[in-house]
């Protein structure tokens, strides 16, 4: 029997739109990929299969939790940092190549990381599903760009504390329960994610001195650890 309810088809509708407009821009970027990273570093292989997970994994939160009828510019946005992000993925194997491009590619979707928020909030379109896109696309970003300063050799191995602990406390939240809990907004958090990610993009500025790459490296990991060392321990304490 064909369901002919309008409510129900409004919802359908309301769901379906904005996973529409996703798909379709996800593949538009998805060329962009493509053709950029053959461009810079010659091979497609990783930065390509880094969008499509990125893109079919908000693709599935988008479905599942979305409340609006329309995807939104804010959105939009995010993936488009995503997509820059996954060009840069071709820098990982290839480190020595375009480093001043690879410089400013990271310093744009940098830049852009506070506009997809403030498009959100200007157009009513807020939700869950874009906040952790937005954050997950940040974790993306720092983790790519710890592995370039790293294969690069302009960073040690601590330089992996910026690009990887959070992952490390996620994979932790799984063994050790009281580490999955919510947090409570911070503005500490926000300040030391963007401390994070700024370190980051100064390591990998060419003009950087070479003096100065392992205290920026090692003063913004230690400022990073500070900070989920306090997470930690509210948790702990919130679950007492």
């Amino acid at each position: 029997m064909i369901n002919s309810d309008p409510q129900q088809v409004w919802q359908n509708d309301r769901a379906t739109r904005p996973s529409v407009a996703f798909i379709v821009l996800a593949f538009v970027l998805l060329i962009g990929v493509a053709f950029g990273a053959a461009a810079l570093f010659g091979s497609i292989g990783v930065p390509v299969a880094m969008f499509v997970v990125i893109s079919a994994t908000a693709l599935r939160g988008l479905i599942l939790t979305y409340p609006h009828s329309v995807l939104g510019s804010c959105n939009s946005v995010t993936l488009a940092r995503a997509a820059m992000i996954s060009v840069l993925a071709g820098a990982v194997l290839e480190p020595g190549a375009a480093p001043w491009i690879v410089f400013v590619i990271a310093s744009v979707a940098f830049a852009m990381d506070g506009l997809d928020g403030w498009l959100a909030r200007r157009s009513g379109l807020s939700s869950a599903f874009g906040a952790r896109f937005d954050m997950e696309t940040d974790a993306v970003l720092g983790a790519l760009l710890a592995l370039i300063l790293l294969s690069s050799g302009r960073a040690g191995p601590e330089v992996l504390v910026l690009g990887f602990t959070r992952y490390v406390f996620v994979a932790a939240s799984i063994v050790i329960p009281k580490l999955g809990g919510a947090l409570p907004e911070s503005f500490r958090r926000k300040a030391v994610c963007v401390v994070q990610i700024a370190a980051l993009i100064i390591l990998l500025c060419p003009l950087t001195p070479a003096a100065l790459l392992w205290p920026i490296s090692v003063s913004a990991a230690l400022l990073l650890l500070w900070s989920f060392a306090i997470d930690i321990r509210w948790l702990f304490r919130a679950r007492k």
